[in-house]
């Protein structure tokens, strides 16, 4: 199974994307030949783009360390 990217085009009243020449060789795709598409929209995002998407915000350091948040929050919890 091969994997490309292409754009879709407009055809007429309709549609359709255009395969390249060396999916279409080396798939051996002729016309008639049916085919499955799987679409994946690029409005979706990846987990890898949240990820950059958060190193590029750099977010503000906390002003308490999370260790001491911790050690305040079993001091409330379970006073001594």
């Amino acid at each position: 199974m091969e994997r490309i990217r292409t754009m879709v085009r407009k055809w007429g009243n309709s549609l359709g994307v255009i395969l390249p020449r060396e999916v279409v060789e080396k798939e051996k795709l002729r016309e008639g030949l049916e085919i499955s598409i799987a679409i994946t929209p690029k409005n979706t995002t990846t987990v890898g783009e949240l990820f950059d998407l958060s190193e590029k915000m750099r977010l503000p350091k906390l002003k308490k360390s999370t260790e001491k948040i911790m050690k305040e929050l079993d001091a409330q919890l379970w006073p001594e």
